[in-house]
Order: structure tokens, then C-alpha cells, then sequence
């Protein structure tokens, strides 16, 4: 008998035909996180560029957030099919069910690819060509998880990227400040996926799975911690490389209230905690955007 998620009978995706269903959850419609959390660093990449006039871009960085999330979730699950199928939390996933076929996820991928390079050419060459520059990350990312106890290091290079791409498309080219703030990203995003892997510690340990979580068992509130710790210092000198005040730095205290209180939350016997402290790093991803979107615009003043 076909086994079909609930998420599938209601919601957004619920509301679709039933044909359709399938591939939006392939998707991942029903979860929009992951597309704020890629969306966030490209903005705050443009702002703290000073955004050079291209607001334009807000737009079609969310249209390709979204896309290249979507692309990423088929392609994960095309690369993971066996493995979800051992996962209690994924073996009802359309591909591990048998519920869409291998052909049909591949072609959803691609269409979604498109989707992303209508995106690309909207950019300037250069933030084009960074932006280019990610696709071996990006292909490379469903097999960390095999051959490293740190597979959320490499999320973090991928899903960050966005920061060097907003940063080129508002600047030009490649600087200190951008650099800065993605190495800022990539240790938030360490950090938030540390929290969400929480949740599979027991199933990853059955198949053989690595993941941080595992890897730092009892110690991953103070493991989060750091990563939080070192993604605010880097995104302090980002900021101070543009306007050297303390008051500019006052941008970020939303943000770092906001991760210091997800880092005293942190529990590694609590996946249900743990999901809900990842999905509120869409306000901390906001909150980041804010505050290089203030500097960007205020280093003349």
C-alpha cells in the first residue's frame, strides 16, 4: 500500500491535485526555511555592498533562494533515496516511497536549474560568474555526510555563498568586507544545522550517518555556542571594515541576542526543540540582513 505523509493531505500542499503533490513535496512547498535561510545571506551580502542601486535584485535573489532550494532538496533526495528509505523520518519522502520515479525527480531538477539560470543572467557578470563558482560545492554536498563527521562545515560553504554573490553584484568584485560576512555565514549556518540535526541523532547512528550533532553528542550546546560566537566576530569585522564605529556595530546586537538565546536553548535529548530552534533562524537571518542592509547604506554618512 502507498504510504503517504499527512503533510501531503493538508496544507499548501494538500490543497494541490493529487498528481502534483508528490513533486511539491520532493520540493519541500510545505517548508519554506530553507529558502529564507539561502535568501538571507544574498541579501545581506547586497546590503552591506550598499546594494549600488540593483533593488531589483530583492526580487530575483527570493526567486532564485527559492529554485536552487527546491533543486537541492530533489537532488539531495535523488542522492539519499536508499538512505531515506532506512530513516523513519524520511522513508515516506516520494522518492524513497516509491511515490515518484527516479526519471521524474531528475526532470524536476532540471526545470528547476532553468529557473535558476534565468536568475543568473539577471546578475552583473561578476557576481554571475561567483555565483557559478558554487555548483561543485553544491553537487558535492549529498555525499559529505559519508566521508566526514562534519558534513553541516560543507552546508555551511554552500548555503552561505549567497553572501559573496549579493556582496559582488552590489560591489563589483570580491573584498575583505564580503569575505567577512560569508565566513560569518558559514559558521551560522554550522551552527543552525548542528540544532536541526539533533533530530536524527538516534537514525543516523542506526545507518551510519555522520553528522556534527553526533560528533559533538552532550557537548553540542557549547559547540553551537562557538560557531554563534565566531559567526558574530566575523560579521563585526565585515561591518567594521566599512564603517569603523562601535555605533555601527549596535546593528547587530538584534542578531546576537537573538543567537546567544537559540544557544542557551539548545538541548541534544530535545528534537522537537531542536526543530523549532532551527526554524527561527529565519529571524535571525533577518535580522542579519537588517543590519548590513543599515551600514551598507550609511558608510557615506
Amino acid at each position: 500500500m502507498e504510504t503517504v505523509p499527512d503533510s501531503e493531505r493538508r496544507g499548501l500542499i494538500g490543497a494541490l491535485p493529487a498528481s502534483w503533490r508528490p513533486y511539491a513535496a520532493l520540493m519541500r512547498l510545505d517548508r519554506p526555511i530553507g529558502t529564507w535561510l539561502l535568501y538571507w545571506p544574498c541579501l545581506a551580502g547586497l546590503g552591506l555592498g550598499g546594494v549600488a542601486g540593483r533593488w531589483d535584485l530583492l526580487f530575483w535573489f527570493l526567486l532564485g533562494a527559492f529554485a536552487m532550494r527546491s533543486a537541492g532538496c530533489a537532488y539531495n533526495d535523488i542522492v539519499d533515496r536508499d538512505l531515506d528509505a532506512r530513516v523513519e523520518r524520511t522513508r515516506a519522502r516520494p522518492l524513497a516511497s516509491g511515490r515518484i520515479s527516479l526519471r521524474q525527480a531528475w526532470a524536476l531538477t532540471i526545470a528547476l536549474c532553468l529557473v535558476g539560470l534565468l536568475v543568473l543572467v539577471q546578475l552583473p557578470l561578476a557576481a554571475a560568474l561567483v555565483a557559478l563558482a558554487s555548483l561543485v560545492l553544491v553537487a558535492a554536498y549529498p555525499f559529505m555526510k559519508r566521508i566526514t563527521w562534519w558534513p553541516q562545515a560543507w552546508l555551511g560553504l554552500v548555503f552561505s555563498w549567497g553572501a559573496l554573490v549579493g556582496w559582488t553584484a552590489a560591489w563589483g568584485s570580491l573584498a575583505l568586507p564580503g569575505l567577512l560576512l560569508w565566513g560569518g555565514c558559514v559558521f551560522w549556518v554550522i551552527g543552525y544545522d548542528t540544532i536541526y540535526a539533533i533530530q536524527d541523532v538516534e537514525d543516523d547512528r542506526l545507518v551510519g550517518v555522520r553528522s556534527s550533532a553526533r560528533a559533538l553528542g552532550a557537548r553540542v550546546k557549547g559547540g553551537v555556542a562557538l560557531c554563534y560566537l565566531l559567526a558574530l566576530a566575523l560579521w563585526s569585522a565585515a561591518l567594521w571594515q566599512l564603517k569603523p564605529t562601535w555605533i555601527a556595530l549596535i546593528a547587530l546586537a538584534p542578531a546576537a541576542l537573538h543567537l546567544g538565546w537559540q544557544a542557551l536553548k539548545v538541548d541534544a535529548e530535545d528534537g522537537t526543540g531542536a526543530l523549532m530552534l532551527f526554524r527561527s533562524n529565519r529571524i535571525a537571518g533577518l535580522l542579519l540582513a537588517l543590519a548590513c542592509l543599515t551600514v551598507g547604506l550609511s558608510r557615506g554618512a
